[in-house]
């Protein structure tokens, strides 16, 4: 495949007005404030994107907005995860034919596969597309866990040209890189581990954190890469109080208000996540004051 996948790719918030409606120019100016944050790609409609709660329609019209604004800058990858193989199908060929460069696939939630119906999933997703297909590890959300003996299998597929682990466990991660080929990306989806996956050779992040400080994100890959790994570790330790704070809300809100608070439009998560408790909002405000993103 001719796109290679790197770098730091935010897994954009899905911008939305006080009646939970997609807010399209918020979701224009989200995407340029990501790539003037020197961010080397885009991933709408992904777990930080509220994929569970959006319509097909409304998915494809996010990935339509992001790949007009995006005019070609930076790569656009999208999420097509679902529980069937039959809809992630579906949801994959729509990427394609909204533009998306490539997509990523949540493995199935609420059920739990064996390994070979996992693979027969993914190799059946990969054969219905032209695009470049990233598996999503997540198991933390959906239950089901990606091992490496499934990843070295399904490296094999053409297509299949990395993976998303946001499993947190960095001997996971490890084993993924060294038992697929030199060319699949491993990429970073627990934001405190971008370092690390980078120090055992994976290829950078799908990163929920670098909506809010893409600067600061893009700083641990773009010195990794230039060799300065001092300057990389720090930028890495200064991110870590951001995705700490993760805890402060009901996944995906936290994000969302940190976004609002530093002037950037993202509006309120789909019901039934509610807004943050104002003491949490005081908590998450001095997160954002002692990183230098607020005054």
């Amino acid at each position: 495949m001719s796109l290679e996948i790197k770098g730091i790719i935010p897994a954009m918030v899905t911008p939305m007005d006080q009646q939970g409606r997609i807010n399209e120019s918020a979701l224009r100016r989200l995407t340029n404030y990501l790539i003037e944050g020197g961010v080397h790609g885009l991933f709408p409609v992904g777990s930080q994107g509220e994929f569970y709660a959006l319509t097909p329609e409304e998915k494809k019209r996010v990935i339509e907005i992001v790949v007009d604004e995006t005019r070609g800058r930076v790569p656009v990858y999208a999420g097509t995860g679902a529980i069937t193989t039959q809809e992630t199908i579906a949801l994959t060929k729509m990427a394609e034919s909204a533009g998306a460069q490539a997509v990523s696939v949540l493995t199935p939630f609420f059920i739990n596969p064996s390994e070979q119906e996992l693979l027969e999933h993914y190799t059946a997703v990969a054969k219905s597309t032209n695009l470049p297909v990233l598996l999503y590890n997540n198991p933390g959300r959906t239950g089901c866990k990606i091992s490496a003996s499934l990843v070295e299998k399904a490296a094999k597929v053409d297509n299949i040209v990395g993976i998303k682990d946001s499993s947190g466990d960095m001997t996971l991660t490890a084993e993924f890189i060294r038992r697929t080929p030199k060319g699949f990306a491993v990429l970073a989806g627990r934001d405190t581990l971008i370092y690390g996956t980078l120090c055992y050779g994976g290829k950078g992040s799908i990163t929920a954190t670098a909506n809010v400080a893409p600067r600061l994100v893009s700083e641990i890959y773009d010195a990794f890469v230039a060799g300065d790994l001092k300057r990389s570790l720090e930028a890495q330790f200064k991110l870590a109080p951001l995705r700490l704070a993760f805890d402060l809300g009901t996944f995906p809100v936290v994000i969302k208000e940190a976004l609002n608070m530093i002037g950037i439009e993202a509006g309120i998560a789909r019901a039934p996540v509610g807004t943050m408790s104002d003491e949490k909002k005081k908590e998450l405000r001095q997160v954002l004051v002692e990183m230098g993103l607020l005054q």
